[in-house]
């Protein structure tokens, strides 16, 4: 009887390893789920800001166990088709965001300007650098400033006259405000658009900003309109660009995933209780 349990020893080792393996990889799976419901929230928390580009989480296999090497030599003159590789799990690697276009939506205020297609709305940070957004609803501050909502004043700085009458934005990013006493409309500044080559590796900042990185590349400028940048419409707004539909369908694939995890935690704990009533 003693020699029997002796030959059984590294079986009941193996098995119990593989055991806490699987422990393990489903702890990682129920992790990466948590996270991926974290993104959900997020995107349906921003479903009503202006310019939000919503966010996917990406998830990557982790390093595999290498127990029997694909291509080895089983004889001279064969070599084995397949290995074994044991896989240890999954982690999220990155958030990725979609730039798509959001619904442009009218509201009939002078300062709120839509960017339709590519680019950036550019904002001078206390620092002096630039961020970079797609939300335009713009407000004046009591320099005249055209500002964010937070109170950073739009890059080139355009200021209002005290005794302008109203403000026109062309599609170009000219503005020219109408002054009490003059026909002619006056020109009192630009809006210009950034791009970049990777918007995807721009750093969100909040407040509905982003910061250039080195994923990012440096900042292409330019008129609206041209060296594809897209045009600005004055008097509308971009929504976010989160399809709700998707984002709950997304959430419900989340909580059968993080169940089914949550399983293979319970199925490994009772297998182990087993082995040890062996």
């Amino acid at each position: 009887m003693g020699a029997a349990r002796r030959q059984r020893g590294p079986g009941f080792t193996h098995w119990t390893f593989n055991m806490i393996n699987s422990l393990w990889i489903s702890k990682t799976g129920m992790e990466a789920q948590q996270m991926q419901l974290d993104v959900i929230s997020h995107n349906l928390a921003n479903v009503s800001t202006t310019g939000y580009k919503r966010e996917n989480a990406v998830f990557e296999d982790l390093m595999y166990q290498n127990l029997r090497q694909v291509g080895s030599n089983t004889t001279d003159q064969s070599q084995l088709p397949t290995g074994l590789h044991l896989g240890l799990g999954v982690r999220v690697v990155a958030t990725s965001r979609t730039f798509a276009q959001g619904t442009i939506q009218q509201t009939s205020n002078n300062l709120d300007v839509a960017i339709q297609g590519n680019g950036f709305f550019q904002i001078t940070m206390p620092d002096g650098t630039n961020s970079y957004t797609r939300d335009g609803s713009f407000q004046i501050d009591n320099q005249g400033r055209m500002v964010t909502a937070a109170g950073l004043p739009v890059a080139n700085g355009i200021t209002v006259p005290a005794n302008a009458k109203a403000i026109s934005i062309g599609t170009n990013g000219t503005v020219t405000a109408s002054i009490a006493g003059n026909t002619t409309p006056q020109p009192i500044g630009t809006i210009a658009l950034a791009t970049f080559i990777n918007a995807a590796g721009l750093e969100p900042l909040g407040q509905n900003l982003f910061a250039e990185s080195t994923a990012s590349g440096q900042p292409i400028t330019g008129v609206p309109g041209t060296n594809g940048l897209g045009t600005v419409t004055q008097g509308f707004l971009e929504a976010s660009n989160v399809n709700v539909v998707q984002e709950l369908i997304t959430m419900i694939q989340t909580q059968r995933a993080y169940e089914m995890n949550s399983k293979a935690i319970q199925t490994s704990d009772q297998m182990l209780q087993k082995l040890g009533q062996l």
